[in-house]
C-alpha cells in the first residue's frame, strides 16, 4: 500500500501525524484548480491552477510551509514514479519516435533555450 510505505518512511511520529492533513490540502487545492479550469473552460490544466492557489496560500499564511515541508518531502521521494508512464509511452510508439526525430529534437532544443532566456530575464528582473 503507497499511503503505508510513505508513513513508514516517515520517522517521528509527529512527522506521521502531519502527513494525512498535507496530502488532503494538495488534493483539495488540486481540486479547486481542476473545478475551476473545468468551470471556466480553461486550456490550462487544473492541477497547474491549483498549484498557483497553493502558492499563494502558503505565501500569505505564515509557517504554513514549514507543516507542510515534511511529508510534501517525502511525497517528492517517489516523484520519478511518475516518468515511468512517459517512458513507456516512448518506448510504444518508438517507431513514431524514430521517423519524427527531426521536430521532436527541434522542439525540445528551441524550448530549453526559451526556458533559459525566460528564467535569466525574469532572475535579473527580480534582482533589480
Amino acid at each position: 500500500m503507497p499511503g503505508a510505505m510513505l508513513l513508514d518512511a516517515i520517522p517521528c511520529p509527529k512527522q506521521r501525524k502531519q502527513v494525512i492533513p498535507t496530502l488532503t490540502k494538495l488534493l483539495v487545492f488540486q481540486a479547486i484548480g481542476e473545478a475551476f479550469s473545468r468551470a471556466l473552460s480553461l486550456p490550462i490544466p487544473g492541477p497547474v491552477i491549483g498549484m498557483v492557489y497553493l502558492l499563494i496560500y502558503l505565501m500569505l499564511k505564515d509557517g504554513e510551509a514549514a507543516k507542510l515541508a515534511p511529508a510534501a518531502s517525502q511525497l517528492l521521494s517517489y516523484l520519478p514514479l511518475l516518468f515511468v508512464p512517459a517512458a513507456v509511452g516512448i518506448l510504444v510508439h518508438v517507431q513514431r519516435v524514430a521517423s519524427e526525430w527531426l521536430p521532436i529534437v527541434a522542439a525540445l532544443v528551441s524550448s530549453t533555450v526559451v526556458s533559459i532566456i525566460v528564467t535569466a530575464a525574469v532572475m535579473r528582473w527580480l534582482q533589480k
